[in-house]
């Protein structure tokens, strides 16, 4: 038996440690916006899967200067306002080279609240700018654990910055979250696709 980079075991063949979990995406649901208010997922999310993979492509907003953010429901998208916790941090450099920052940003960060949370902040209205990434939430469908997820995206900030930005936290229920709400602070999704898949 070898280890490779990473930790990941291999046999002595070669092969993949069979107690190392692997799959495939399996694409579920594709979602366009269109001057849309929210972007919903509201079925497919169940116990198929141990977890659901969503991806971001060209999230633009229509105003500018505005946060992305989501939220989860327990009563099949009748509701969103899980309780949470969660913590944010983010990366930027600016296009003229003036400003590049690693920050640890607590002002996104959020203590058993039922608030939406943020994925990206400061998204441009620009034409040309707009978030792109993923989000994964694992095991929605637990009824003994906490539902965790984690989140990467890039933007393009208002103020002409490339923004790495991370969220990372969990739904504090043990119920089921069985959908999954995506939306700007202010004005609509002008535009975008979402992608949400299963881990098989």
């Amino acid at each position: 038996m070898a280890v490779v980079s990473g930790g990941t075991t291999l046999i002595d063949n070669g092969a993949l440690d069979p107690a190392v979990p692997s799959g495939k995406l399996v694409l579920l649901s594709t979602q366009t916006a269109s001057a849309s208010a929210t972007i919903d997922f509201t079925s497919g999310i169940d116990s198929t899967y141990d977890s659901y993979v969503f991806k971001f492509i060209n999230i633009h907003p229509a105003t500018d200067n505005i946060r992305f953010s989501f939220q989860g429901s327990t009563d099949g998208g009748s509701s969103y306002g899980v309780t949470l916790t969660n913590t944010y941090h983010r990366a930027f450099h600016k296009e003229d080279d003036s400003v590049t920052v690693l920050s640890y940003e607590p002002f996104y960060d959020q203590a058993q609240s039922t608030a939406f949370a943020t994925l990206v902040d400061s998204l441009g209205g620009d034409a040309d700018q707009q978030c792109s990434g993923t989000l994964q939430i694992f095991n929605p469908s637990s009824t003994t654990f906490v539902k965790h997820f984690i989140s990467r995206l890039n933007n393009s900030h208002a103020g002409d910055y490339s923004m790495d930005q991370f969220t990372a936290g969990y739904f504090n229920t043990t119920s089921s979250i069985d959908a999954v709400q995506f939306k700007m602070d202010s004005g609509n999704i002008d535009d975008g696709i979402i992608k949400m898949y299963g881990v098989g």
